[in-house]
């Protein structure tokens, strides 16, 4: 197979709601625009409907439709702009602010008004694209105290899962900060689910893990450092520390921006690889693809890290062929298992 063959580009509509003040250009900017939390202070409130399309592995391209969340934009999101805004979803992504006063139950008085918005948007999703997939995010959750976190959580979630209509068996909600690796966990997640042919990535990702010897190995996204997806040994699995892909993806954007800083170049491709050597285990961050980094753990040794970085190498020409891969072609890894 030629790795020149032209990829038909596989686009998928993205809609960012929720009440103005939420976060969700904040969070967008922090996860596509390469932005730092502190930065994102200095946003203005989004005006009707801010598109982005982000190209995102490749051939998937990502149309980010960042809608503006003040009363009248909604009304008219739900009303003369229904069809235009809800027709052919992929995803939908609602943030609730945590600490808003309308995000609550409706009982003792308070306001319910950013669950009932919520409820008439998945009406209308379901009217319009009724096969999108739905994400809910509650969002500042820096905001409330860590003895309250369980409880408002578990709270939230059940309110919302009430409002959701018969998206409730596939909705994803999650717990969200910009001030942690909780953003990369959540938007990993939402990303992960659009991957076309994430399969063969997994096959090739396990080959590549058998002929390392490798404890784990995790592929990033070269731009937002997202996790993509990962494999492991029976070593591997059992590490105790579940969050630790989204805290390397918080890591090393930080580590890759901060590049930018020392060799004044705005390129996404900052660095291309390092390697950490310790007497319990080496670790090389390697760029695989134009579109991706990948993450090898290894037990320690100087024969096994030379011996991995030389697989990566051999590896790349192949993963390469994952903008390339379609159903019923020619198994682009079959050069890693006939090793």
């Amino acid at each position: 197979m030629e790795t020149s063959k032209k990829v038909k580009q596989q686009k998928k509509k993205v809609l960012l709601m929720g009440r103005s003040g939420a976060g969700k250009s904040s969070m967008r900017s922090i996860i596509f625009s390469n932005h730092v939390a502190r930065d994102v202070r200095r946003l203005g409130a989004t005006i009707d409907v801010d598109k982005k399309r982000v190209k995102f592995l490749g051939n998937l391209l990502l149309d980010i439709w960042d809608c503006g969340g003040q009363d009248a934009f909604t009304e008219s999101y739900l009303t003369s702009q229904k069809s235009y805004v809800f027709g052919d979803v992929g995803v939908l992504i609602y943030v609730f602010d945590v600490e808003s006063s309308d995000f609550t139950d409706g009982t003792h008085g308070n306001s319910n008004r950013d669950l009932q918005t919520y409820e008439s948007i998945i009406s209308a999703l379901d009217e319009h694209s009724p096969n999108a997939r739905i994400f809910t995010l509650i969002h500042k959750m820096d905001l409330v105290a860590n003895e309250y976190r369980n409880e408002v959580i578990n709270s939230k979630t059940a309110a919302i899962t009430a409002r959701s209509g018969r998206f409730v068996r596939t909705i994803g909600t999650y717990a969200t900060s910009i001030w942690d690796e909780t953003l990369y966990r959540a938007w990993g997640s939402i990303v992960n689910s659009l991957i076309p042919n994430l399969d063969v990535v997994e096959d090739g990702l396990r080959d590549l893990q058998r002929v390392t010897e490798a404890e784990e190995v995790v592929l990033f996204e070269q731009n937002t450092f997202l996790t993509v997806t990962r494999v492991g040994s029976e070593v591997g699995d059992v590490n105790p520390n579940r969050d630790r892909y989204e805290r390397l993806s918080n890591i090393i954007k930080t580590f890759k921006n901060s590049l930018s800083g020392f060799t004044e170049s705005n390129s996404s491709h900052q660095f291309d690889s390092f390697t950490i050597k310790t007497r319990i285990f080496n670790l090389i961050i390697n760029r695989l693809t134009y579109n991706t980094y990948v993450l090898v753990v290894l037990p320690p040794g100087e024969a096994e890290l030379q011996c991995a970085r030389l697989n990566i190498l051999s590896a790349k020409d192949e993963f390469a062929r994952i903008e390339s891969v379609a159903e019923g072609a020619e198994d682009p890894f079959r050069s890693i298992r006939g090793k």
